[in-house]
Parts: C-alpha cells; structure tokens; sequence
C-alpha cells in the first residue's frame, strides 16, 4: 500500500470514514493520527527535500506529542494512537493491521539471550497503557496486551496477555469490542501468523 492509502486506512480508524474533509479535521482533532500522517510521509519520501521536511515534522511532534516511533518501522494499514503520551515503537519493529496503542507502551529491543531482537506484530493487536512488549518476539493475531503486562516471549493467535510475569489466557475473538472500525488486514512484507508451530 502507498503512504496515502496507508493514511486513509488510518483515519478510517478514528473516524469510520476517510473523506479528504475527514481527514482534514481529524488531523485537527486527533493527536494521533497528525503524527501517523507525517511518520507515513517520512517513510514514503526516501530522499529529496521532502524527505528531510518530514523527518524535521516527525521530530517536532514527537517532541509535542511523547510519540516515538522509529523511522524505520514497518506498519500495517489502520494504525491508532488513541491519547497523547509516551509511545515508543523500535525503528526495526514490525506491527500488523488495525494496532491499537495506549498511552505508556514501549515495543522495544532486547540486546542479549534468547529473544535477542526487535518484537513483530500481527493484526488486530491491542496494546494497553503501559505495557511492553521487548526482544525478537511474535505476537499473533487477535492478541490483546492488558495495561502493565510485561511480554518477552511469543504470544499465539487470540490470546490475552495479563500481569507481570505475563499470562496467557486463551480467547476466541480476544480483541472484540477493542480494535474498533478495522480496516482490511494489511501487514507489512508478507502475512503471518503465531501458532503452536510458530510463525507461517
């Protein structure tokens, strides 16, 4: 998908619809995705001035908005910030379609041992405040993360996550209800899946 097709499935998230007037007012209204809109244009324009315009825009609001998301991300389509605060996502992260983060999360890298790496993420992901996902770990479809749970190792499909040591209950449909106004899933690359063989 291109950066605009990226940006319409990100507004259709906040708003259930993806007009240009829309999105004009949601990037007024919605923290979130102003920042998502301008980290999709940095990502899409590699060199060139505008290249080096939209990093400088990232970098202001990230500095406005606590939101830190690596340049280097691979995001699926229907991302959604939903409240202004701390967000940091690796620049070598990977997160599927129709991810929800919550204020206070962290996706970030683990440097030694066995989940040495970068998380992955698949579609329909709900992250709650505070929660952190660290290391080379798959975290499958219809996952939800609660608030302040601490996850270092691969989550199957339609689980939540609980607690700190984390817990994995398993639930069919985990993230109805939280992963609102999705858009087709989408992952960056190729689609995959966490199973009890791993990834596909």
């Amino acid at each position: 998908m291109g950066a605009d097709e990226l940006i319409r499935s990100d507004c259709f998230r906040y708003a259930a619809r993806s007009s240009w007037s829309v999105m004009a007012k949601q990037r007024a209204v919605q923290m979130g995705f102003r920042y998502t809109t301008v980290l999709r244009k940095a990502q899409a324009h590699r060199g060139g001035l505008l290249h080096y315009w939209y990093r400088l825009r990232l970098l202001r609001l990230s500095r406005k908005t606590g939101f830190q998301i690596g340049y280097g991300a691979r995001i699926g389509a229907g991302l959604f910030i939903g409240h202004r605060g701390t967000v940091i996502v690796n620049g070598e992260a990977r997160l599927g379609s129709n991810v929800n983060l919550s204020p206070g999360v962290v996706i970030g890298q683990e440097n030694r041992g066995r989940h040495k790496g970068v998380p992955q993420l698949g579609n329909r992901v709900w992250i709650g405040s505070n929660a952190v996902i660290v290391g080379g770990v798959l975290i499958g479809n219809d996952v939800l993360v609660a608030p302040n749970a601490y996850v270092n190792f691969d989550v199957p499909d339609h689980s939540i996550v609980v607690g700190n040591p984390a817990r994995v209950i398993h639930r069919e449909n985990a993230t109805e209800g939280y992963c609102h106004n999705q858009v087709p899933d989408s992952t960056p690359d190729e689609e995959y899946s966490v199973t009890e063989g791993g990834a596909r």
